[in-house]
């Protein structure tokens, strides 16, 4: 079967075989936004057809393909849910060349009842067997990075955070930007920059003072990115393990971002484990094998 992971950027294909390996693998930036003229059959057509031409006829999707600005806007499935509760929910979309299955994504509240919506991020949850076997808590860093609670092999509850999009704002759109330039993500600096989020004071004065810093000779101009991810990052974490101190992480995505979160985590007393972004793929494969074919 085929599983694809397409996003608002990025799109990912997975080959996957009957034991649940990865066979082969694509990917290029024919995220939902650069698809001309909602043409995505043809897109996903282009991008798979070797796969299509040597035999595959399954394939499922997740992401932003199923949202308002996807190929068909899929409702969203309550927490909590599992890998059953998901391919009991797959949406048939019309492709000439396989069966095609698009999965719904999920929707659930925060503590205090406000709504939360993920689209993707459950098959990359759902690819960790840990989580499954165990529960626990996983973090998907990112523009907006989910903080999302797993027992008994359901997603049950999750949080999203606006902090990859807040620090391209507040670097491109803001006068942070003036005192900025390329420099190291990590290092000593980030990791001052996560131990200033415990500081009293609250996130908009720490973030001024990354221009303050600047301007006193202080931060140099190549380290003030890292210094603002850093405050960025660590009250993000702070607040996700506000009621889960020392808790055990598992971290999904790209290694250069789950590295900044496995120190933050690790700096505000928790554990961290960190997972690649081809979780998606076992998460993928496991929804496939339930899903009805037929």
């Amino acid at each position: 079967m085929i599983g694809i992971d397409w996003g608002t950027t990025r799109f990912r294909a997975f080959r996957i075989g009957r034991d649940g390996a990865i066979r082969d693998r694509r990917a290029g930036p024919k995220g939902i936004l650069n698809v001309p003229d909602g043409r995505f059959g043809e897109t996903l057509r282009d991008e798979i057809g070797p796969w299509l031409a040597a035999g595959e006829d399954k394939v499922i999707l997740s992401g932003m393909i199923g949202s308002r600005q996807g190929w068909l806007e899929a409702p969203y499935l309550p927490c909590p849910a599992g890998p059953s509760e998901l391919a009991g929910a797959l949406i048939d979309i019309g492709f000439d060349w396989a069966r095609v299955k698009l999965v719904p994504g999920l929707s659930g509240t925060d503590p205090s009842g406000v709504s939360e919506v993920m689209r993707g991020e459950e098959t990359q949850v759902l690819g960790v067997p840990a989580l499954l076997r165990d529960g626990g808590i996983a973090c998907l860093p990112g523009t907006h990075s989910k903080w999302v609670r797993i027992k008994d092999g359901r997603i049950v509850g999750f949080t999203t955070h606006m902090t990859g999009e807040a620090f391209g704002a507040l670097r491109g759109y803001t006068i942070l930007g003036r005192t900025m330039r390329d420099g190291p993500a990590d290092g000593p600096v980030f990791d001052a920059g996560v131990a200033r989020s415990a500081d009293p004071g609250g996130l908009l004065h720490h973030v001024f003072g990354v221009r303050a810093q600047a301007l006193s000779g202080r931060l140099t101009e190549t380290d003030a990115p890292a210094y603002l991810s850093g405050i960025l990052i660590g009250h993000e974490v702070r607040a996700a393990l506000a009621q889960a101190a020392g808790s055990v992480v598992q971290v999904i995505g790209a290694p250069e971002l789950t590295a900044l979160y496995a120190a933050a985590i690790a700096a505000c007393g928790g554990y961290a484990e960190r997972h690649d972004g081809e979780a998606a793929a076992r998460g993928l494969a496991l929804i496939a094998e339930q899903a009805q074919w037929n």
